[in-house]
C-alpha cells in the first residue's frame, strides 16, 4: 500500500492542487513562497495533530470572497443549506493505492466500494462549519445597502472578517469521511484516529534548532534519543531495543541501591548530634532512613546529552561540532525515531510518509548530490533489520540544485506560485514533470538529466533564464547586465533578479524548449544565426552572413522551420521571435542594411567598429574583416579582456534588444503571432 495522491483546497497558496507522490522518494522544488511549506504544514495537522484546527488566517486568500458571498446570501435569507454550500472549507483528499492480493488491515474500513477491480481507497478531511451553526456564525455581520462605494464596502469587509477571525476556531471543526473513489456519495464517516493509524507520519522541519546560539548549550541531537529510548521500552516486540532500555533500567538500579547504602552510612554517624534534641527517645523504636529512588525516563528528559570524543579525557558538547555534521546525524537520528515508533505500532501502519524540509542546510555540495540516494540506502537498510520491508514514502523540499538534479524528472514535482486573477493574490500550481514531459523521448531526456546533473543547472529556482552559446557569452553577460540596468527602473533591473545562465549551445538549445514551457520561465535563447552557403558538393559551409543561404543552427531550425534562410531570419519581426514567455536573440546588423555578424565575436567588433581597425571600410569589407577577424581570436581572452580591462563599449543590438524584453514581465503576444515552432510566420 501506498499514499499515491493529496489534493488539497483553500489552504494558504494550496488553493486547488494536486500532488502525486512517488513509491519512494519525492522531490518538491520551486522557488521561495511557492507553497513547498504550505504542504508540509496541512500534511503535519492532519497526521499528526489530534484535533486538527485551523485559524482564518490558514484560508486561501481566494476562499475571502467565497465568505463574503455566503454572508450576502444568509442576509437576503437563503437557506441554511444553501450558504452552507456557499462556505468554503479546507478540504485535504488522500489516495491510498493498494494491490489486490495484499493483507488490507487497517484500510479494510476505508475501502467503500463494491468494485473488485478498484485498487484506491479516498479519504476526504473537511475543516468547514459545523451543523446549525450558520446564524451564529454572521450574527451581528452586515453589508452596505446598495448603491454603496468602495469605501463602505470594504469597511463593511474588514468588520465581516475581523469577526469570523474570532469565530472560525469555535465554530468549524474536521470531519472526515471514506470515500468511493468512483461514487462521491457512497461514503461513510471515520475517525480521524484512524488515519493516523492507516498512515504513519514523520516530519523534519526546515529550522532544526542547529544554530540558535540563544542557548549556551544546545541539545537537540540528546533530545532525538530521549525519544529513541522512550519508544524501545514501550516495544516489547523489539528484542534489542527493549532490552536495551532494561539493561539501563538495571544499571540505574545499581546505582540507586548504592546511593541509598552510603546515603544511610553517613546519615548513622549524624545521628548523635540529634540525639542531643531528644531524638530518638527510649520509646521510639524508629530508625531514622532514606530511600533513593531514580527514574531512567526523567534521568534521560532532563540530563541526556551529546558529547563528541576530544583528548586528554575532555569531551566536547554536542554544540562544539560543525553544523552540516551534527545536520546529517540528527536526520538520520530523527529517520530512526520514524522507523522505530513504525515498529512498535501496533497494528503497524500501512504506509509511512516522512517530510524532510530542506536537507541541504549546513551540507557541502557534495554531500547534498548523494543525499537522495542515502534515503534509499537508509531504507533498505532499515528494512533489512525488520526482515521486511519498511513501507516508507520520503516526500523531500529543497532548495537545492545539487540535490534537485540527482533527482531524476519522474520525482519531482515543481511548485509554481501564479497571480490569480483578477488581482488577487498569487497561488500555487503544482507541475509534475513525469507528465509534463512525457512526450519527451529518449535521447533527449536523458541528455537533459545529465545536463542539468553535470553543469548543477538552477533552472527550477529561477526568476528567469538565459540560455547562451558559449564562454564568451558567459564571461561577458554580468557586464552586458550591469549595462543595461543603468537605465532601468528599480523593479526591472535583471542584477536584482535570480536568473539562470545555462552555457548551452545552438546544437542542444532547442531540447530545453519543452522543459521551459512547462516550467513557465520566462526566457531569452541568445544564439547564432551560423550562416552557411553551399560549397556545389552536396554539403554546406560556414561563410559570411551576407553570403548565408540557410543556417546551421539546430535551434533557429527548430524555431522556425528545418529550411529557414538567413534572408528571412534577417527579416524576422520581433514577435516571431516570441513564444509565449520565451525569446530568442540572434544576430543582426546594428543599422538597418548593414553588416552583421555570423557570432558573438564578430557582431561585438562590428558593434564596436571604433575599437578595431574597420574606419573607412564598405559594409562588406567590414562585415569579412570582422569575420575574419572572431575566427583567429581565443574566446576566453576576448571576453576577459573586455569584461575586466576594457570600459567603454557598446553592446551588440541583438543581444541588448533580448535582455531588454527579458527585463520586462509584460503579457506574451497574442495567438498566431508566436513562434518556437515549426512553420512559424517569419
Amino acid at each position: 500500500m501506498r499514499l499515491k495522491n493529496v489534493a488539497v483546497k483553500n489552504f494558504r497558496l494550496l488553493q486547488d492542487v494536486s500532488l502525486v507522490l512517488e513509491g519512494r522518494t519525492t522531490v518538491v522544488v520551486g522557488r521561495n513562497n511557492s507553497g513547498k511549506t504550505s504542504l508540509t504544514e496541512v500534511m503535519r495537522r492532519l497526521l499528526e495533530d489530534g484535533s486538527p484546527t485551523f485559524r482564518l488566517e490558514d484560508f486561501s486568500f481566494g476562499a475571502h470572497q467565497a465568505f463574503w458571498e455566503a454572508l450576502n446570501s444568509s442576509l437576503q435569507g437563503a437557506e441554511d443549506d444553501v450558504v452552507r454550500l456557499a462556505l468554503p472549507t479546507i478540504e485535504i483528499r488522500l489516495t491510498f493505492e493498494y494491490k489486490v492480493d495484499e493483507a488490507l488491515g487497517s484500510l479494510s474500513e476505508f475501502i467503500v466500494d463494491l468494485d473488485p477491480n478498484c485498487t484506491e481507497a479516498l479519504v476526504v478531511a473537511s475543516y468547514g462549519l459545523k451543523d446549525g451553526k450558520v446564524k451564529e456564525l454572521f450574527a451581528g455581520l452586515g453589508v452596505p445597502n446598495a448603491p454603496a462605494t468602495d469605501e463602505q464596502v470594504n469597511t463593511a469587509k474588514i468588520a465581516c472578517f475581523k469577526s469570523l477571525r474570532d469565530r472560525i476556531p469555535e465554530l468549524f471543526a474536521m470531519t472526515f469521511a471514506a470515500v468511493d473513489p468512483n461514487d462521491p456519495m457512497n461514503n461513510k464517516a471515520i475517525d480521524g484516529a484512524a488515519l493516523r493509524r492507516l498512515c504513519g507520519s514523520g516530519f523534519i522541519g526546515a529550522q532544526r534548532g542547529l544554530d540558535d546560539v540563544s542557548q549556551k548549550d544546545r541539545v537537540v541531537i540528546g533530545k532525538v534519543l530521549e525519544s529513541l529510548f522512550a519508544t524501545a521500552k514501550k516495544n516489547a516486540a523489539d528484542a534489542d531495543g527493549h532490552g536495551i532500555t532494561g539493561e539501563l533500567e538495571l544499571a540505574v538500579a545499581g546505582i540507586q541501591d548504592k546511593i541509598g547504602a552510603d546515603f544511610n552510612v553517613k546519615l548513622d554517624a549524624l545521628l548523635p548530634a540529634l540525639s542531643l534534641f531528644g531524638y530518638p527517645s527510649l520509646g521510639d523504636q524508629q530508625k531514622l532512613r532514606t530511600e533513593t529512588a531514580l527514574d531512567v525516563s526523567r534521568l534521560l528528559t532532563n540530563h541526556t546529552k551529546v558529547r563528541y570524543t576530544g583528548v586528554n579525557g575532555v569531551n566536547l558538547p554536542e554544540g562544539y561540532n560543525g553544523l552540516g555534521t551534527r545536520n546529517l546525524i540528527l536526520i538520520l537520528l530523527q529517520l530512526r525515531e520514524f522507523f522505530k515508533v513504525y515498529t512498535a505500532a501496533e497494528p503497524r501502519p500501512g504506509t509511512q510518509v516522512i517530510f524532510i524540509e530542506e536537507p541541504e542546510v549546513h551540507l557541502h555540495p557534495q554531500m547534498q548530490e548523494v543525499f537522495i540516494r542515502k534515503l534509499t540506502e537508509i531504507a533498505g537498510a532499515f528494512s533489512a533489520e525488520l526482515g521486511s520491508p519498511w513501507p516508507v514514502q520520503f516526500v523531500v523540499s529543497t532548495h537545492s540544485s545539487h540535490l534537485a538534479n540527482e533527482a531524476h524528472f519522474e520525482s519531482i514535482r515543481y511548485f509554481l506560485a501564479k497571480p490569480g486573477a483578477d488581482g488577487q493574490p498569487s497561488q500555487t500550481v503544482v507541475k509534475d514533470l513525469r507528465k509534463g514531459l512525457a512526450s519527451k523521448q529518449e535521447p533527449d531526456r536523458g541528455f537533459l538529466h545529465q545536463y542539468m546533473t553535470l553543469t548543477r543547472c538552477d533552472l527550477f529556482f529561477a526568476d528567469k533564464a538565459v540560455l547562451i552559446e558559449g564562454t564568451t557569452e558567459r564571461l561577458l553577460l554580468p557586464r552586458m547586465i550591469k549595462m543595461l540596468d543603468v537605465g532601468m527602473a528599480d523593479g526591472k533591473k535583471l542584477g536584482s533578479q535570480y536568473l539562470s545562465v545555462i552555457e548551452i549551445g545552438g546544437a542542444y538549445a532547442h531540447i530545453f524548449f519543452d522543459l521551459l514551457k512547462f516550467l513557465e520561465v520566462r526566457t531569452l535563447v541568445i544564439t547564432d544565426i551560423d550562416a552557411v552557403k553551399s560549397n556545389g558538393a552536396a554539403s554546406y559551409v560556414k561563410c559570411e552572413v551576407r553570403h548565408g543561404e540557410r543556417t546551421s543552427n539546430a535551434c533557429l531550425k527548430a524555431w522556425f522551420k528545418a529550411d529557414v534562410t538567413t534572408a528571412e531570419l534577417l527579416a524576422a519581426t520581433d514577435e516571431a521571435k516570441i513564444d509565449a514567455k520565451r525569446r530568442v536573440a540572434f544576430q543582426q546588423p546594428e543599422v538597418e542594411g548593414g553588416p552583421c555578424g555570423r557570432s558573438f565575436e564578430d557582431a561585438f567588433m562590428l558593434a564596436n567598429a571604433a575599437l578595431f581597425p574597420f574606419v573607412g571600410l564598405s559594409d562588406a569589407e567590414r562585415e569579412t574583416q570582422a569575420w575574419e577577424a572572431a575566427s583567429n581570436v581565443k574566446k576566453s581572452d576576448f571576453a576577459l579582456k573586455y569584461a575586466l580591462t576594457e570600459e567603454a563599449w557598446a553592446i551588440p543590438r541583438y543581444i541588448s534588444e533580448g535582455l531588454t524584453w527579458l527585463a520586462e514581465d509584460g503579457a506574451p503576444p497574442s495567438a498566431g503571432t508566436g513562434a518556437g515552432a515549426a512553420g512559424a510566420t517569419l
